[in-house]
C-alpha cells in the first residue's frame, strides 16, 4: 500500500483513480472531488476542506479526521466504509452508499444526512441539527444515538436501535419493520403511518404519538404528560407503565396502562373499532 503522509492537496481530482493507498496527516483543502473513483483507500488524521472528497470509492477507512463545512457531500455513491473517531461539520453526507460501520463519531449538520444507505452498523453516532436524516435507509442497526436533528427516520425499513436518545418531530413516518429498545424518544406526532413499529423499555414525550400505526407493539414504555390523543386510528398491542393522558381513537388492538386520564371515541373512530382499553389490576 501506497504511503503519502504530511502532505496538502487541492484542486480538482488530485488524487483520482487512487487504488490501495494510505493517508496520514493529510489535508485536502480547497476543490473538488479530491479521491473519486478509488479504491481500498486508507485515512488517519486527515484534514478535509474541499467539497466532494469522497465519491465513488469502493473500500475505505477513515479514523480520526475531520470533515470541514467545506468538504459537503463528502460520502457519496461508495462502499465497505469503516469510519470511527471523527468530526463532520458539513451537511449531506452518506448518499446511496452501502456497508457502512460507524463508531464514536459526530455529525454538526446532519441535514440530509444518510439518504438512500443500505447496510448501516453504527455504534456511539451524534448528529446534530438539519433536517431528514437517514430518508430512504434500509437494514441498519445502532447503539448509542443522540440526536437532535428534526424528521429523523422516515421512509425506514428493517431497523433496530438501542440505548439512544432522540429529541425530535415528525420522526420515524412511513417507516416499516423498526424496533427500539431503551431509548428517549421526545417530540410530536412520532411513528405516523408506521408499520410493524415496536417500542420496548422506551420512554416517548410529545402530542399526538403514534398515530395511523399499523401493527405498532409497546412493550414496557412509559409516557410523559404532554402525551395527548395518542394511538388515533391506530393498530396495536400496548403494555404501558404509568399513567396515561388521553387516548384517542384506536382502530383495533389491546392498550393496557397503570392508569389512564381520558379516552376519546367519538364518531370519527374507524371500524371495527374494537379495541380493548383497560387498566392494570395491581
Amino acid at each position: 500500500m501506497q504511503l503519502i503522509k504530511n502532505q496538502h492537496f487541492e484542486g480538482e481530482r488530485p488524487l483520482f483513480e487512487s487504488h490501495n493507498l494510505r493517508l496520514e496527516h493529510v489535508t485536502i483543502g480547497e476543490g473538488e472531488s479530491a479521491i473519486k473513483e478509488c479504491s481500498n483507500i486508507e485515512a488517519e488524521n486527515c484534514l478535509l476542506e474541499g467539497k466532494y472528497p469522497f465519491w465513488h470509492v469502493h473500500g475505505f477507512k477513515i479514523k480520526n479526521c475531520h470533515f470541514k463545512v467545506g468538504a459537503r457531500s463528502a460520502l457519496w455513491y461508495s462502499d465497505n466504509l469503516e469510519m470511527e473517531d471523527t468530526i463532520i461539520d458539513g451537511p449531506k453526507m452518506f448518499r446511496e452508499m452501502e456497508n457502512i460501520k460507524i463508531q464514536n463519531v459526530r455529525i454538526n449538520d446532519a441535514d440530509e444526512t444518510f439518504w438512500k444507505c443500505k447496510n448501516l452498523d453504527i455504534k456511539n453516532l451524534e448528529i446534530h441539527d438539519g433536517t431528514y436524516p437517514f430518508m430512504f435507509c434500509e437494514n441498519i442497526k445502532i447503539d448509542g444515538l443522540r440526536s437532535d436533528s428534526k424528521y429523523v427516520f422516515q421512509y425506514v425499513k428493517n431497523v433496530e436501535i438501542r440505548n439512544s436518545f432522540i429529541d425530535t418531530k415528525d420522526a420515524f413516518w412511513e417507516v416499516e419493520n423498526v424496533t427500539i429498545y431503551d431509548s428517549e424518544l421526545h417530540g410530536e406526532y412520532l411513528g405516523w403511518h408506521s408499520k410493524n413499529l415496536r417500542l420496548v423499555n422506551c420512554h416517548i414525550t410529545g402530542e399526538q404519538v403514534l398515530c395511523y400505526a399499523d401493527g405498532l407493539i409497546l412493550e414496557n414504555c412509559t409516557f410523559g404528560e404532554d402525551c395527548d390523543r395518542m394511538f388515533e386510528y391506530s393498530t396495536l398491542h400496548a403494555d404501558i407503565r404509568g399513567h396515561v393522558t388521553n387516548i384517542k381513537n384506536p382502530t383495533s388492538g389491546h392498550i393496557v396502562a397503570d392508569s389512564i386520564g381520558s379516552i376519546t371515541i367519538d364518531d370519527n373512530i374507524r371500524q371495527p373499532a374494537d379495541c380493548v382499553i383497560e387498566t392494570r389490576n395491581k
